[in-house]
């Protein structure tokens, strides 16, 4: 790897900076445990000190170098490696801690944490201390904002390098800002991100909840991950009420974050309930609960409001990908639990902290396809595809069709290579699914009340490839395996 090709100190003394700041979020559930007299300080003390220590050395190693601003391919290399050490040295305190019985159950469980799955590999979540439960969820806040993570914490440290890393890290915002500028963005989106998990913190609180769990949840709900305080999930709670406020927060943390900024910073209401792809996602979720209502009323014979709430949480659940849970869902009809596997693929809106391929994009492909249908049938007209009153440009249709093409790809390799493993069919193509698209509960072996416990270690190396990969949406992992990436 020549230094003209990738600026191997730049690189490293960024990585390094980021490592250190990652280190003083570990230190607040260590500030909670020392708070409260709980268990498990010294795991999250020495935990804090290891990722404190080689991020120093690594900055200490590259020095400082003449220009600090990154290329676009340093930029691309710069995400990966950021998850990769994130996800890594996160996994530190459940590794050493006496409840994750090895490095590749600590691994999982922190990559699907960082990444918002939360698929768990545990099969008693209360025999968690509070201070482990709490960097559990947090670890589902701070990944679920990833990239406003990266523009407050080093976008001012690497130049106008920083538009690069911004690109490559969210794609939603490419050509969407607010604000002129980008570390700007990053703030002013972090400020409505903190502003809803207070929101929540205080309705949770409001229905009956404690404090504690009540945070926990929150940070669960507006990563849209899925990590809960309790083994059963929000059904534990049996509040109608608790379900009800959860399903408004996953709602509007599955959509952009940019529009709620047009909503609440700019009070730009018309333009935030006019976005096409808002008005689709909530569509997609009102259509999908009624139908799922109306089978279990009709074949389950569930109370309407019972079925309505039902359907409507396990929806919201899935589209957003968060992953709560208030019914066991595996026990309902094929035709709800075949929608919801579809919704996995669907996901929430570009720009929000949730999962899936993004409902603009689903759009856009419904637009692609129904254009090829009209120029079978006037084979000599020219259609343009429109999406949103604007005209959408062919290299962004070829960009979309590769990355659908690129999911497709990494869901049937990955589903044969756990099927290989011995892993059932079913179960092999939910956990995939459920991996990638970043949702966490599936179907069979991986249902709703079951962990991926049982899974081969293999297979969960393999599904914390495909988290990551949904993470990151294919193309930032995918692109520095290939030797194009590498040459000069």
């Amino acid at each position: 790897m020549a230094a003209s090709l990738i600026q191997v100190r730049v690189v490293g003394r960024v990585l390094g900076l980021f490592l250190a700041g990652f280190a003083g979020v570990m230190l607040l559930p260590w500030g909670y445990a020392l708070a409260i007299g709980g268990r498990d300080q010294d795991v999250l003390l020495t935990s804090a000190v290891i990722t404190a220590g080689t991020g120093l050395a690594l900055v200490l190693a590259c020095g400082r170098k003449a220009t600090r601003e990154l290329r676009p391919r340093e930029a691309q290399l710069l995400v990966v490696l950021i998850w990769g050490v994130v996800t890594v040295f996160g996994a530190l305190p459940f590794y050493l801690s006496p409840y994750f019985p090895s490095f590749t159950d600590s691994f999982f469980e922190s990559v699907s944490g960082f990444t918002t799955t939360g698929a768990t590999v545990l099969d008693d979540v209360e025999i968690l201390s509070n201070p482990i439960q709490l960097w559990r969820t947090l670890s589902h806040w701070v990944g679920g904002m990833g990239i406003v993570l990266l523009g407050v914490a080093i976008l001012p440290l690497i130049g106008h390098g920083g538009m690069h890393l911004y690109r490559a890290e969210f794609s939603g915002a490419k050509s969407d800002k607010v604000k002129p500028r980008v570390a700007e963005t990053a703030l002013a989106l972090w400020k409505i991100y903190l502003a809803l998990t207070l929101a929540e913190w205080l309705a949770l609180q409001w229905a009956g909840m404690d404090g504690f769990e009540a945070i926990c949840q929150s940070f669960s709900t507006l990563g849209t991950g899925g990590f809960s305080t309790r083994t059963a999930s929000i059904a534990a709670f049996h509040s109608p009420l608790i379900d009800y406020i959860i399903i408004v927060f996953m709602l509007l943390s599955g959509m952009s974050f940019i529009q709620h900024y047009r909503l609440w910073v700019e009070q730009r209401p018309l333009v935030f309930f006019t976005d096409y792809e808002t008005r689709y996602y909530l569509l997609l979720v009102a259509a999908a609960s009624l139908v799922i209502a109306g089978v279990l009323v009709w074949q389950r014979h569930y109370a309407p409001e019972h079925a309505l709430r039902g359907a409507l949480f396990q929806v919201s659940s899935i589209v957003t990908t968060t992953g709560f849970i208030t019914e066991n869902y595996s026990l309902w009809p094929p035709l709800p639990q075949m929608m919801l596997l579809g919704l996995m693929f669907v996901g929430g809106c570009t720009g929000s902290t949730a999962g899936g391929l993004k409902t603009a994009r689903i759009v856009l492909l419904g637009r692609v396809v129904d254009r090829e249908f009209r120029r079978m049938a006037e084979p000599q007209a020219v259609y343009k595809v429109r999406v949103g009153g604007r005209v959408i440009p062919e290299p962004t249709i070829q960009s979309l069709l590769n990355l659908v093409y690129l999911a497709f790809v990494v869901n049937f390799v990955a589903s044969m290579l756990l099927a290989a493993l011995g892993v059932d069919v079913l179960t092999s193509i939910a956990a995939v699914a459920a991996s990638m698209f970043n949702v966490g509960p599936g179907l069979g072996g991986v249902g709703p009340v079951d962990s991926y416990s049982h899974l081969p270690e293999l297979a969960k190396w393999i599904l914390g490839g495909c988290m990551l990969a949904g993470r990151l949406e294919y193309y930032s992992l995918l692109v520095i395996l290939t030797s194009t990436f590498w040459r000069r």
